[in-house]
């Protein structure tokens, strides 16, 4: 038995060594440990030995299967790395690495942080509101009659009669002046809706509108205030011009236009050889508005303004179709 023992080592250790790949490894394990292995046919054996030999016959058995698992462990460990010895032979330590690509902000929320941040300075709070929300805030609060162009089907995604996708930020506006007293300085960013695609239009699009109420606020305040904001977020030294328009939310109403920031007023195709810019909608909050929220337009006056962020990216960066900025190419959006 112990010599049989001795002559299965040796020839399962050299077995075991000259493997030169997993399955001829497995070949060798399974002709030694395998149920029909010569090892096992020994361990079947030991009941006929006599008593005094068979337990120094089973502890020399296990003895020598461990040594021989160990010896399988062991080579198998050896020919993972020579594997990957193998795969990265002709690889250079001393190369430079790939280039790792670190992510940055989307140009829509770049431009959007940056004009929330020119009217922080100026004092006015950030306000928010649902996206999903009601004819009252949407339209009634703000003066716009049933019957008004804004409320056909073509221009807003209605869920029902009463509850549609806000088509403006300026619900929001309603909403915060329901809960809070004069002063008020607040802008209102966010998404909105409208049922529009073209180059110039999507039927999502960012807005931020903002509102100034308190008393003896008049028109040359909203005139100052957009101006500077104008001249920060694009030049300092840009004109800035205000005509006579119409909302049903303010009156007076005014469009804002600035000196063309491609031309510099020379005119070009992008302002229609004007040399302007039409940027912003303001004007002073309609008396029907503070009568739907409780304020006295007696007491208090106010202004509201809204602009359109992609407009102003477009402007910022001389991108002439809006359907880039949500086609996520890479190609494109990593120039910003």
């Amino acid at each position: 038995m112990f010599e049989m023992l001795e002559e299965i080592r040796a020839y399962g250790l050299t077995s075991i060594g000259s493997a030169d790949g997993l399955e001829a490894l497995e070949k060798a394990r399974v002709e030694l440990l395998g149920r029909k292995g010569r090892l096992t046919s020994l361990l079947k054996g030991l009941g006929q030995l006599t008593t005094e030999d068979r337990p120094k016959a089973g502890q020399a058995l296990n003895m020598l299967k461990q040594e021989l698992e160990a010896a399988c462990e062991n080579k198998k460990a050896e020919i993972a790395r020579q594997g990957i010895a193998v795969r990265i032979k002709g690889f250079d330590p001393s190369l430079p690495g790939r280039q790792m690509h670190s992510g940055a902000l989307h140009p829509i929320t770049q431009v959007l942080d940056e004009v929330c941040s020119i009217f922080g300075r100026m004092g006015f709070s950030i306000a928010t509101g649902p996206e999903v929300e009601l004819d009252f805030y949407n339209f009634e609060a703000l003066n716009i009659p049933a019957d008004h162009p804004v409320r056909d089907m073509q221009d807003t995604f209605y869920i029902d009669d009463k509850v549609l996708l806000r088509t403006h930020t300026s619900p929001i506006q309603v909403r915060t002046m329901e809960k809070t007293s004069p002063p008020l300085r607040i802008i209102a960013p966010g998404k909105v809706y409208r049922c529009d695609s073209d180059v110039t239009h999507t039927p999502m699009f960012h807005q931020v509108e903002g509102l100034m109420v308190d008393r003896d606020v008049s028109f040359s305040d909203l005139k100052g205030i957009l101006t500077f904001f104008l001249q920060e977020f694009f030049n300092a030294e840009a004109a800035v011009r205000f005509r006579p328009s119409f909302f049903p939310f303010t009156e007076p109403s005014a469009e804002v236009d600035i000196q063309c920031v491609i031309c510099r007023g020379v005119g070009c195709r992008v302002c229609s050889q004007t040399g302007w810019l039409e940027v912003l909608g303001a004007g002073m909050v309609h008396p029907e508005v503070f009568r739907h929220v409780g304020y006295d337009a007696e007491e208090f006056t106010g202004f509201a303004f809204g602009l359109g962020i992609e407009r102003f990216s477009m402007l910022r960066y001389g991108i002439d179709d809006i359907r880039l900025f949500y086609e996520n190419d890479l190609r494109f959006l990593r120039q910003f």
